[in-house]
């Protein structure tokens, strides 16, 4: 064997080896024209009078720029631990220069961004002028100008502010993001580590990134090098339109490897202009807690899957008396449309209800046991704290002893008024609390832990645990490979997809 990778690594030597050699013998034939023959040299002489150089970005620059603006923030005094804690994807990093960690001082932040209106209204990140005490703009000519904050919308990381003067200000129109595709070129114009009116170019990545930084993620991802500074940013196409604003970068660096992310136009679009109307966002709320769809989950819940995935939003549980429960919604249900568009996963849901105004009507297409059916459902604006709206129904005060499902390594006991005081449960909640999970059991593998309260065996409630194990063996029965067990962890609901033993399974 060891001879013959040597052998093998000579020969791809001695075939590089013949490359170099190639190149080697054109570069002197180039050089000695004499041995050419005349329709060589008429051809090489073709080819560089037909030689055009690539188109410049400099015209389109030059118009621009001028829309284009540094944002100096002036930050509230905090402590670098109030700053939030370190991750990849992030937005770009705040404060700049950087700050003594855990000392309190005033800290002058920089960033970018541009004109969306001859009145002065400008959009930038929500991170860049967050925590701000005073906020200022400076022009391409130098001039620099107060800044109002006109509205902010933490969940999209967007800002608008208002600048005044008696002339009117240059500004940017919006393209449609929804034609922007994968290998266009596009250009970043900002204020990386404070170097103004900075140009870069590159082309689009991707689309549809999701980075983990919010439930309306949607990034267009770009490779033109964008760094701290950078944020609020435009990202224009070829014809100066605004196609995105830079706001979050991927790398293990701190500086440019290729990858930023941009919010995409048709976003923007929509937010800022409910932003200078009213100041602030208002988004619709059918009252799901929804989650991916794995496929052990389809395996568990008997899903419809092509390609070894399933598209759709599980619903893990509704607001008692929402939107959705009105309109018949259950946990078990998989949401797949909304509104004619497609619902792939729960991010695809989160921007569909997103964009629909409270007290509209939403056609949500869905599937139950592998029925496909749909509902109207009246669109209500978000509370301010969702997560509140969500509780359980009655109590049962069942007296039932702990409940073994050794198989599984689960232990479930009645859920007392003890327990929903130490998991900080409504005191009308039902369900089988996990007692305790055997290590290294199918139930441990699957996530399930001491606390959870199960509350549902896949589309069934359980409200104790002999609910819990007579739901469990009618899965047995039916040979299922796995079962999805419903759970309260915390104030979420979420599905667990436990797989059960081959034996059982056989029954």
């Amino acid at each position: 064997m060891t001879s013959f990778l040597a052998r093998r690594r000579s020969q791809r030597i001695a075939t590089f080896s013949a490359v170099l050699l190639a190149g080697t013998s054109l570069a002197i034939a180039t050089l000695r024209p004499a041995f050419a023959d005349d329709q060589s040299l008429n051809a090489t002489a073709k080819v560089q009078q037909d030689f055009k150089p690539i188109p410049s970005f400099a015209p389109l620059v030059t118009i621009v720029k001028p829309a284009v603006v540094s944002v100096t923030v002036h930050l509230k005094v905090q402590t670098a631990a109030e700053q939030g804690p370190p991750g990849m994807p992030t937005p770009f990093p705040f404060p700049f220069p950087f700050a003594q960690p855990q000392q309190p001082q005033a800290v002058e932040a920089k960033g970018s961004g541009f004109f969306i209106s001859p009145k002065g209204y400008l959009v930038t990140n929500n991170h860049v002028v967050k925590n701000a005490k005073s906020v200022f703009v400076t022009l391409s000519d130098g001039e620099r100008l107060v800044a109002k904050v006109i509205g902010t919308d933490p969940s999209t990381d967007l800002a608008v502010l208002k600048v005044s003067r008696s002339k009117p200000f240059p500004y940017l129109e919006f393209g449609d993001s929804a034609k922007v595709t994968p290998g266009q070129w596009v250009i970043a114009i900002g204020n990386p580590f404070g170097l103004a009116e900075t140009v870069t170019t590159g082309v689009v990545s991707a689309l549809g990134r999701d980075i983990g930084d919010g439930e309306y993620d949607s990034f267009i991802q770009v490779d033109a090098p964008i760094n701290e500074g950078n944020s609020g940013g435009p990202l224009l196409n070829q014809k100066g339109q605004v196609i995105g604003v830079n706001t979050a970068i991927l790398t293990p660096t701190g500086g440019s490897v290729g990858i930023g992310f941009s919010i995409p136009s048709d976003m923007v679009k929509r937010i800022t202009t409910e932003l200078i109307k009213q100041g602030h966002i208002t988004r619709g709320f059918i009252g799901v807690q929804v989650q991916m769809i794995s496929p052990e989950m389809a395996t568990a819940m008997g899903l419809k899957s092509h390609d070894g995935a399933t598209d759709g939003a599980l619903v893990a549980e509704t607001v008692p008396n929402g939107p959705a429960a009105k309109a018949g919604l259950k946990p078990g249900d998989v949401i797949t449309q909304v509104d004619g568009k497609a619902v792939t996963n729960p991010r695809d849901l989160a921007l569909a209800i997103s964009e629909i105004k409270p007290g509209d009507a939403a056609k949500v297409n869905y599937e139950r046991d592998g029925q496909e059916k749909s509902t109207a459902i009246t669109v209500e604006k978000m509370p301010s704290d969702a997560e509140a709206a969500f509780s359980q129904g009655p109590s049962s005060n069942n007296p039932n002893a702990s409940t073994n499902k050794p198989e599984l390594g689960l232990t479930l006991a009645p859920l007392t008024e003890s327990d929903r005081q130490q998991l900080n449960m409504p005191m009308s909640s039902q369900g089988a609390v996990v007692a305790s999970v055997v290590p290294n059991s199918p139930a441990d593998e699957a996530g399930l832990r001491s606390g959870d309260v199960v509350v549902g065996v896949g589309s069934t409630p359980v409200t104790n645990p002999d609910d819990a194990v007579a739901a469990i063996h009618k899965a047995e029965a039916q040979k299922a490979k796995a079962i999805a067990l419903r759970v309260m962890r915390g104030n979420q609901a979420i599905f667990v997809a436990v797989p059960l033993p081959a034996s059982d399974a056989k029954k």
